[in-house]
């Protein structure tokens, strides 16, 4: 009964004309940032934020959360129409949502993504609205030990995600973990390989990275092949709408990615960038159904359920910041910033004291995501008819609104260089049939992993036995060495061979 009183406080605070507005607002700055690559959510929040001072706490907040998980939804539309995460979460998108526009089935690769976000995002509301007490005191078994450990099984799983040879899979994720250690130390304040170039002291941009390895990778391998060889779109659309086959094979996958993302999304550092890793990972594991399509030649169930399980990992992400008030990730932290510029202090109290606020965000996320399934649907048959531009035109325009994208992040020339430079590290990739995916991952957990690391190492002081003798860090590790026995058995290891054999 609790749950149902404080639902309708939130419901009464969120459906005021003032609320309904800045949600819509929200959610439309949202998905047009997540469609634009490069800019992403935590720049624009970071932007906004001053303009927030003026609004009201509830009405603050909710345009800020809607541009978070409308980000999500954008975010995977250039992942599926031109091979470019404009977010972190997207980066597996890319896969099977790319491969199925070349097909000419971005339709339904694109409403596979709006509908298993929309239903995931429900669900973790209501995770959120139901369980954000208990769920809190998961998070708070995980010290740096436990994350330590979470980190290292996500890793090994990005292994077994990645297609072809296991070699080069675990050379990208080395290559991910190094290109994370640049930067400045966590203890010292060091510059580490920075080579004495100012603009390395603060490591290299996510963007720079993703846009250049797989945006411009892309482009020049195109470039690279004769006029009539290239990549060109003009294929015939095969309808908008998923299939009833379709949907028996997303069905279950958006199911599994909803549990996953709604599970990882309350642990600080997992969210939705570690959920539809994990997700993919999952889907790949199951056994194809006959006739099923391969992962990565466009599987539908590689876009549903890592698209379902970002989504839910973006809504429980909230739980740690309103009841413990930890930010999980960095725009968790924007919005705890947000918080203390309206007098309000992030953490459990927020629920006792300014009830309103607390179950008004939350009820707001509902119609948030109404919104933005009634916003994005309509709008698919308008981004498939991008696909139908020439590649001469669409090239330049790609390459144009990346360069404004990654240098508007810092107003700085060398992000483009950057960009620039993963390009053509992209089409070595290309080349030499590396697949980026686990680069990235390697690349976004290699600094968390080092400072959770330091963190139960300086807990400890020094005694590495810290990762073995508590619990749950014990079991993770333990189930990331099973991993490794499991995908290194050569049974499991032929037949990984023959999922991934070019056909």
């Amino acid at each position: 009964m609790d749950l149902i009183t404080n639902l309708s406080i939130g419901f009464g605070a969120a459906f005021t004309l003032q609320n309904l507005i800045y949600a819509f607002i929200g959610c439309l700055l949202g998905t047009l940032i997540g469609v634009l690559p490069g800019i992403g959510s935590v720049a624009t929040i970071a932007m906004l934020l001053p303009a927030t001072y003026a609004l009201p706490p509830i009405a603050a907040l909710i345009m800020l959360a809607g541009i978070y998980y409308g980000s999500q939804y954008g975010g995977s539309t250039t992942a599926i129409l031109v091979n470019l995460p404009g977010e972190s979460a997207s980066v597996v998108t890319v896969i099977d949502g790319h491969a199925m526009a070349k097909n000419g089935r971005a339709g339904p690769a694109l409403a596979a993504a709006g509908l298993g976000s929309f239903f995931a995002g429900c669900v973790g509301t209501l995770i959120l609205a139901a369980f954000a007490p208990p769920l809190t005191e998961v998070a708070f078994k995980f010290g740096p030990a436990e994350y330590f450990s979470l980190m290292v099984l996500g890793l090994i799983g990005a292994v077994v995600l990645a297609s072809g040879s296991l070699l080069k899979a675990i050379c990208m994720i080395v290559l991910g973990l190094l290109l994370g250690l640049v930067g400045t130390d966590v203890n010292s304040g060091v510059a580490r390989y920075s080579f004495d170039i100012p603009e390395l002291t603060d490591g290299i941009g996510f963007i720079a990275i993703a846009m250049g390895v797989f945006g411009y990778g892309e482009i020049i391998s195109n470039l690279a092949k004769p006029e009539e060889e290239r990549e060109i779109f003009t294929a015939k659309v095969q309808g908008l709408w998923p299939t009833a086959e379709d949907f028996r094979r997303m069905t279950p996958a958006v199911l599994r990615g909803t549990a996953l993302g709604s599970t990882l999304g309350i642990l600080p550092g997992g969210g939705a960038l570690l959920s539809s890793f994990a997700a993919y990972t999952l889907e790949k594991k199951l056994k194809p159904k006959a006739g099923e399509v391969p992962f990565g030649k466009g599987n539908i169930r590689g876009v549903a359920g890592p698209e379902a399980a970002n989504n839910a990992g973006a809504q429980t992400s909230f739980i740690p910041l309103l009841t413990l008030g930890i930010p999980p990730n960095p725009v968790m932290a924007l919005m705890v910033g947000a918080m203390t510029i309206h007098n309000i202090q992030p953490g459990p109290q927020v629920m006792t004291s300014n009830p309103e606020l607390f179950w008004g965000l939350i009820a707001s996320m509902w119609i948030g995501n109404l919104m933005l399934i009634i916003l994005n649907m309509p709008l698919i048959g308008m981004w498939i008819k991008l696909l139908s531009i020439p590649y001469r035109w669409l090239f330049p325009a790609i390459v144009l609104f990346c360069a404004i994208g990654v240098y508007s992040t810092n107003n700085n020339t060398w992000d483009i260089w950057m960009v620039a430079i993963f390009g053509v590290v992209g089409y070595a990739f290309i080349k030499l049939g590396c697949e980026p995916a686990p680069l990235l991952l390697g690349f976004i957990l290699g600094p968390m992993m080092e400072e959770n690391l330091r963190r139960a190492l300086l807990l400890s002081r020094g005694d590495w036995s810290v990762l073995v003798t508590r619990p749950i860090s014990l079991g993770l590790l333990i189930a990331a060495a099973l991993l490794i026995v499991i995908v290194l058995l050569p049974s499991v290891k032929s037949k990984r061979e023959e999922a991934f054999v070019e056909e």
